[in-house]
Formats: structure tokens, C-alpha cells, sequence
């Protein structure tokens, strides 16, 4: 009986873990992302988005290239948030407008101005998240240029 309990109780917490993440095998690596079961935000998958394309610049800029990117980064003021009260705030909007203003640069750098940009791409992604969602932080840290942990 206990027996039976048991098992019950593993292959409750079994499905219990595979319904709160799911594996993504973009880039390199499985990575489990927690989804939220009401649906991912726009301003989430954005910002998913965003890394994704950060990483492609990253390996451009390692390759000595200027990147490139078609990333819509604009949406970063107007995608719905998972908390709509923090990106309403004058701190976000700081750090968006910061943000963007270093994209523009980087799209028109040239080779001499390519790195120091994009680590000030990078840097500006770390500071908003150091003080509005720490979460991807983790993330974050892969996007520079100086990273050397598993991809």
C-alpha cells in the first residue's frame, strides 16, 4: 500500500516538473526555460529574442565583423511586460532609451568601434536586469566577449 503511495506520489512530482519547463535546443545546449503557464509576455519574448540575436553579434564580433541584426529592438517600449508596472516606470524607460541609443551605435560602428559597442550593449543589458529582474542576469553574462564558461 505504501508502495503504491509512493509511486503515486514520484510520478505526481514527475509531471509536476515537466509541465513548469521545457527544453530549448536553439544555440548551443539544452537550457530549461521556466514557462509561465498564463503564456510568455511580448516584452519576454522579446528580450529572449534579443539574447538570441546578441549572441549572433557576439560570434560576429569575434569574427571581426560588424553585426547585424533585423531585431525590431524599438518593441522594447512597447511590448506588453509580465509585470506592466515595472516597465511603466522612469527607470525602465531610462535603461530602454539607453539601450536603444547603443544599438544605434553599434549599427553604424565601424571595425575600431565594434567590441567597445557591443560590450556596451552588453553592459546595458546587465545593468537594467541588475536593477529591474535579475533573473537572466545568468544569461546575460554569456553575451561578453570575454565569456568563456559552457555555452
Amino acid at each position: 500500500m505504501i508502495k503504491t503511495y509512493l509511486i503515486a506520489a514520484l510520478m505526481i512530482g514527475f509531471v509536476l516538473i515537466l509541465s513548469c519547463a521545457q527544453i530549448d535546443n536553439k544555440g548551443s545546449g539544452s537550457v530549461l526555460h521556466p514557462v509561465n503557464p498564463n503564456g510568455d509576455s511580448e516584452l519576454a519574448l522579446l528580450m529572449r529574442a534579443m539574447f538570441d540575436d546578441g549572441m549572433t553579434m557576439k560570434k560576429e564580433v569575434l569574427a571581426g565583423k560588424i553585426p547585424t541584426s533585423l531585431l525590431e529592438y524599438e518593441k522594447i517600449h512597447t511590448a506588453n511586460a509580465t509585470e506592466p508596472e515595472k516597465a511603466a516606470s522612469p527607470e525602465y524607460k531610462a535603461y530602454s532609451d539607453q539601450f536603444l541609443s547603443i544599438v544605434k551605435k553599434l549599427k553604424t560602428s565601424d571595425e575600431h568601434q565594434v567590441e567597445h559597442f557591443y560590450t556596451q550593449l552588453v553592459h546595458s543589458c546587465m545593468g537594467c536586469h541588475q536593477a529591474m529582474c535579475p533573473g537572466p542576469m545568468v544569461r546575460i553574462k554569456k553575451m561578453y566577449l570575454d565569456y568563456e564558461g559552457d555555452l
